[in-house]
């Protein structure tokens, strides 16, 4: 985060997704990357991104749930401040925007994670069903989606089941 923020050469937001929230909220000890998106998009940290990379020998992709599931309009309050450095505010993306981009991607470290977010009180199932369903209007937007496959996996994870 050090190095984004010095590289940043405006006023903007990071949001961490992925692996890089669960090692930042404790549950997995390392992440094979570093996914990200920011607002508004900054020329200079997007230049600098490949000499971070290099230096701290990290993958570094930009990504986030908006790139596979709908994500309903306010996602950037629903994402939890993680620090302030220089110009740069780092958040948590929406937290049942991760959650579900997971399930619906399926792999099992993707469960395992949506069951310690569970677990740890950081999402809730009964509020994820509900995320869902804002969203599921929305799917058809995504050609890839299987909307069926997807509502079950939401509903085992609700249920804390599977």
């Amino acid at each position: 985060m050090e190095a984004l923020a010095r590289a940043a050469d405006h006023e903007l937001r990071v949001y961490l997704v992925g692996g890089t929230t669960a090692v930042l909220m404790g549950w997995r000890s390392s992440t094979i990357d570093v996914d990200l998106v920011m607002s508004p998009e900054d020329d200079a940290l997007l230049r600098a991104i490949p000499a971070i990379k290099e230096r701290l020998r990290v993958n570094v992709e930009l990504a986030s749930p908006l790139d596979f599931i709908p994500v309903p309009p306010g996602w950037e309050d629903r994402s939890p401040l993680i620090a302030r450095i220089g110009r740069v505010s780092f958040h948590h993306f929406d937290l049942y925007a991760q959650a579900l981009a997971k399930l619906e991607r399926g792999h099992r470290q993707d469960v395992v994670d949506v069951r310690e977010m569970i677990g740890r009180g950081l999402v809730t199932g009964s509020r994820l069903l509900s995320y869902f369903e804002q969203v599921e209007p929305e799917l058809y937007r995504y050609p890839a989606l299987d909307p069926p496959s997807f509502r079950r996996a939401v509903e085992v994870a609700a249920r804390g089941t599977g």
